[in-house]
């Protein structure tokens, strides 16, 4: 955006530059049209029209390649704020994809408490039966992962059967 900027403000000095050229030129090419069509075989009107003619030349040429330069420095703003913006879009997308990715996180770290919560229920009813095992498994030896912490998990829902 700062090259942007600085591109801009260039542009806006070459073309006030251009328009005071122009003027300059007309300026020139209108007192070389007085001086040629007045009566004149002094060698100082030809002199100062030799320099008129030389200047408007020279006038033309820097008009022309301004010109050039104007064209050139407004395609580079262009393609700048083309980039940008298809920048933008690509962001945009990843931050929707991102956004998409953190709610199925919370989606799964909830089914994952609640069937942590399953397994726990499931161990307490196979101990209070006494089951095959009669020894008491603590809870690590069932449960392994962690719990993590995400940014907004969705509501638990504890399930016990009856």
């Amino acid at each position: 955006e700062v090259q942007v900027d600085e591109l801009q403000r260039l542009l806006a000095g070459m073309e006030k530059e251009h328009r005071s050229l122009l003027l300059k030129m007309k300026e020139g090419e209108a007192e070389l049209a007085r001086l040629r069509s007045v009566e004149g075989d002094k060698l100082a009107e030809q002199d100062r029209s030799a320099q008129l003619e030389k200047e408007v030349a020279m006038l033309r040429e820097k008009i022309h390649h301004l010109d050039d330069m104007l064209k050139s420095q407004q395609r580079k703003v262009r393609q700048m704020i083309e980039q940008l913006q298809n920048s933008k879009t690509v962001i945009q997308g990843k931050d929707t994809m991102i956004q998409e990715l953190k709610e199925r996180v919370a989606y799964l770290e909830a089914e994952n408490l609640e069937m942590h919560d399953r397994i726990e229920h499931l161990i307490e009813k196979q101990v209070s039966r006494g089951g095959p095992s009669s020894r008491v498994r603590s809870k690590s030896e069932y449960v392994s992962s962690k719990r993590l912490s995400g940014p907004k998990p969705l509501p638990l829902i504890r399930v016990v059967e009856t």
